[in-house]
């Protein structure tokens, strides 16, 4: 359920400094907890960060209130499984949805709505809007503070794996994989 005044929306190119803001909070907040600070910057450099294409294909949301951002979260039809506009390495390729998964990409909330049900309202309706495109499949990479929200939503943990950032610095994620029946 939305809090009072806030409306889901697709997000818009004018929202990316705004988005940079609320990712760069959520992570340094949020996920102090299960990552180092040199982990943290690290990720923020290409891992974590606006990704543009999401936006373009229109399949990027935000939650918003009283003209502030304070949520977000998208699917991807691309291969890019995960990681902002400054990686080099992203796949723009589109998915076949008979034969891939969905990629659910970016989700990020503003510390102070974290466990207020937003993760879970954005993950439904990217889900839902997946499923349109004829997704019943979704895959993600998740952070270790976002694994719990995915777990209690039915996605299934893989091995983790650790992502190099640099400077000798690597981060950890979990691959998450979920399956749903065709409607």
């Amino acid at each position: 359920m939305l809090p009072a005044g806030a409306l889901l929306r697709a997000a818009r190119f004018e929202d990316r400094e705004a988005l940079k803001v609320l990712i760069e909070a959520s992570v340094r907040q949020l996920g102090a907890r299960d990552y180092s600070l040199p982990q943290l910057e690290g990720a923020l450099r290409g891992a974590f960060g606006v990704d543009s294409q999401l936006i373009i294909d229109q399949t990027y949301f935000v939650v918003e209130r009283d003209t502030r951002l304070i949520a977000c979260g998208g699917w991807s039809r691309r291969r890019t499984l995960f990681g902002g506009d400054a990686r080099s390495d992203r796949d723009p390729a589109e998915l076949d949805p008979l034969a891939d998964a969905a990629k659910i990409r970016a989700f990020f909330v503003a510390p102070e709505f974290a466990r207020t049900g937003l993760g879970s309202l954005l993950l439904e309706h990217c889900e839902h809007e997946a499923r349109l495109h004829g997704f019943t499949r979704f895959e993600l990479m998740a952070t270790l503070p976002g694994v719990r929200l995915y777990a209690r939503r039915g996605y299934v943990a893989g091995e983790k794996a650790r992502w190099p950032l640099g400077e000798g610095v690597s981060i950890e994620f979990v691959p998450m994989t979920k399956h749903i029946a065709a409607t």
